[in-house]
C-alpha cells in the first residue's frame, strides 16, 4: 500500500512576518512545500488558545482556536485594518514573544471587530451557539481572572447570574465569537487548499484538559473536583526518560465512575469535534487511557499512583485508521492491549531505538508496517541537538549503527549533520506505514531549534527562517518519498 510521508511543523514555527505563523500566506507555502517535497501530511501541534506557559496542550478551550493565528492580511484584505495598522505588526523575530503578542494582538482584533458589519454567516454563527461557552468563558476570565477567582454563582453557571453577566458584557461577547468566527472561516479556507493539494491535516489532541478552561467551567461533574472547583487529583507521569522525579501537568484528571452513566458522552463527542476538523488525530499521552497517574493535589509528581482509564469503551466506535496513539513513556501490557484491541497504530521513535538492545522496540528491524515512525517529536531534543549531547563512545556506536542500515560509509559520518542525514534516510526505509519527520530534523537544525524540553518553561517559541525551505531539501525528500512510496 502506498505510505504517507509527512511533516511536524507547529503553526506558530512557521516563517511568518507578524511575530507567529499564522493561517495565512506561510501556511498556505508550507502546504506547497509538502506538495512539492511529495509529502502529504502536515501534522500540527494542538491550535488551541493557550493559557498560563504558553503550552499547545494547556487551552482555554478544547475547541478554539489560537487568536494569535489569525491572518492579518485577511483582515486588511477585508478592510477591517488600515494598511499602517498591518504594517506596524510585522516583526522580524527569531522567537515567539507571547507577551508582546498578548498586549498588541487583541488590541488589533479589536480594532477589526469595531468596523466589521455582522453578515448573515457571522449572524448564523452565533445563533448556532457553537463558541458562546467559550466566549463567555473568556469573557468571565477578562474580568475576574481565572476560574478559581468567579464569583460563586457564575462559577457554578446558576442561569441567572450568567444571564446578567451576558447582558452586560453583551458585546465584549460578541468580539470573542467574531474572533473564532474569522479564525473557523480562515482554517477552513487552509484546509480545502491542503485538499485540493492532496495534503492531509493531523491534529493532535492533549489527553486533559486545562483546569482554567471552558471544558471544566462548562461541565465539572467529568472531573475529579472538589466543591470549589479546584482539582482533588491532577495529572502527570511518574520518573521517566524525560524527567528523574516525574512531571507534574496539574490538570485535573477525569471522573470516569460519572462519565460511564452517561456512556463516556463528554469524551466521544470531544473526539469526534477534532476528527471533523483534521484528516488524521493523533492521541497525545494515549497510556493515560488504560491507566493514569494520578497525583493528589498540592503533592510532587513521585507521590501519584496509577489508576485505571476507560480507553477501551471510549474508542470502541471511532475509525482506526484516522487515530494514532502516542504511546510513548512508559508502556506496559495494558497499554498494549489497548491498542491491539482498538487497532491504533503506535508510534515508533528512532533516537530511542540505538541503545544496544537488540529486541528494542524502536529498532527499524522490529517495526512493523501499522505504526507511524519518527526521527524524533515535539518533546525531544532536535536530532543534530542530541547527537552533539553524546559523548565520544555513545556517537562512534550510534555511527556504526546508521551505517549498517543505509548505504553510508562510516567514514562519511563524521559530523552531527551527517549523521542527522542519514537518519532520515534510516527512517524513510522503516516498515511503518506514515513517517513523520520533524522540520528542525530534516533542516539540520541545532538544540536552539528545539519545540519543547518536558518540566521547563520557556518553550513553545521556535521560528524557522524563509531560508531552510529550500528547493534542495525539497527534492531531497521527494527522493526519499518516491524510493520508499510502497509498503508491503
Amino acid at each position: 500500500m502506498k505510505r504517507h510521508c509527512g511533516i511536524l511543523m507547529p503553526v506558530f514555527a512557521l516563517p511568518g512576518d507578524y511575530g507567529t505563523g499564522t493561517f495565512g500566506r506561510e501556511s498556505y507555502d508550507f502546504i506547497d512545500f509538502l506538495a512539492k517535497s511529495d509529502h502529504d501530511v502536515w501534522q500540527m501541534l494542538p491550535i488551541g488558545q493557550t493559557t498560563f506557559g504558553d503550552s499547545p496542550y494547556q487551552t482555554v478551550s478544547d475547541k478554539s482556536f489560537n487568536p494569535y493565528f489569525c491572518d492579518l492580511e485577511d483582515l486588511y484584505v477585508q478592510n477591517l485594518i488600515t494598511k499602517t495598522e498591518l504594517d506596524a505588526e510585522r516583526r522580524k523575530v527569531t522567537e515567539v514573544n507571547y507577551a508582546a503578542l498578548y498586549k498588541r494582538r487583541y488590541a488589533l482584533l479589536k480594532k477589526a471587530y469595531s468596523r466589521f458589519l455582522p453578515t448573515d454567516e457571522f449572524l448564523d454563527f452565533v445563533n448556532g451557539k457553537e463558541y458562546y461557552d467559550y466566549a463567555l468563558f473568556v469573557c468571565l476570565k477578562s474580568v475576574y481572572g481565572e476560574l478559581k477567582n468567579f464569583p460563586d454563582d457564575l462559577k457554578r453557571r446558576k442561569k441567572s447570574a450568567v444571564d446578567r453577566f451576558a447582558a452586560a458584557h453583551y458585546d465584549e461577547i460578541l468580539f470573542y465569537e467574531f474572533i473564532q468566527f474569522t479564525l473557523k472561516r480562515q482554517f477552513g479556507k487552509l484546509r480545502a487548499y491542503a485538499k485540493e493539494k492532496g495534503v492531509y491535516l493531523m491534529g493532535d489532541l492533549p489527553l486533559y484538559v486545562a483546569a482554567d478552561s471552558e471544558e471544566v467551567w462548562r461541565d465539572p461533574s467529568q472531573f475529579c473536583l472538589d466543591e470549589n472547583l479546584n482539582p482533588k487529583k491532577v495529572a502527570g507521569v511518574p520518573p521517566d526518560y524525560f524527567s528523574a522525579e516525574g512531571q507534574l501537568w496539574g490538570n485535573p484528571v477525569y471522573d470516569y465512575a460519572e462519565m460511564k452513566k452517561d456512556d463516556f458522552r463528554w469524551w466521544k463527542r470531544r473526539i469526534a469535534f477534532a476528527l471533523n476538523r483534521y484528516d488524521f488525530l493523533r492521541i497525545d499521552h494515549f497510556r493515560g487511557l488504560d491507566r493514569f497517574w494520578s497525583i493528589p493535589a498540592g503533592k510532587p509528581a513521585i507521590d501519584g499512583e496509577w489508576e485505571p482509564a476507560c480507553g477501551r469503551e471510549i474508542l470502541s466506535k471511532f475509525p482506526k485508521n484516522r487515530l494514532i496513539a502516542e504511546d510513548l513513556g512508559t508502556i506496559d501490557d495494558g497499554v498494549r492491549d489497548l491498542l491491539d484491541v482498538t487497532g491504533l497504530r503506535g508510534m515508533k521513535v528512532l533516537l530511542f531505538a540505538f541503545d544496544g538492545n537488540p529486541d528494542n522496540p524502536y529498532l527499524p528491524e522490529n517495526v512493523d508496517a501499522h505504526s507511524v515512525a519518527y526521527v524524533g517529536t515535539h518533546d525531544n531534543d532536535t536530532a543534530v541537538g542530541y547527537i552533539r549531547s553524546l559523548d565520544k563512545s555513545a556517537v562512534t556506536f550510534l555511527r556504526k549503527e546508521i551505517a549498517k542500515r543505509t548505504n553510508r560509509k562510516l567514514s562519511e559520518l563524521t559530523s552531527a549533520k551527517k549523521i542527522a542525514s542519514a537518519l532520515t534516510d534510516v527512517l524513510y526505509g522503516m516498515n511503518s506505514d506514515t513517517v513523520i519527520s520533524s522540520f528542525g530534523d530534516l533542516a539540520l537544525l541545532g538544540n536552539e531549534y528545539r519545540i519543547n524540553e518536558p518540566s521547563t518553561m520557556g518553550n513553545w517559541v521556535v521560528r524557522y527562517k524563509k531560508e531552510f525551505f529550500t528547493d534542495d531539501l525539497a527534492a531531497r525528500l521527494r527522493n526519499l518519498a518516491r524510493l520508499h512510496s510502497n509498503r508491503k
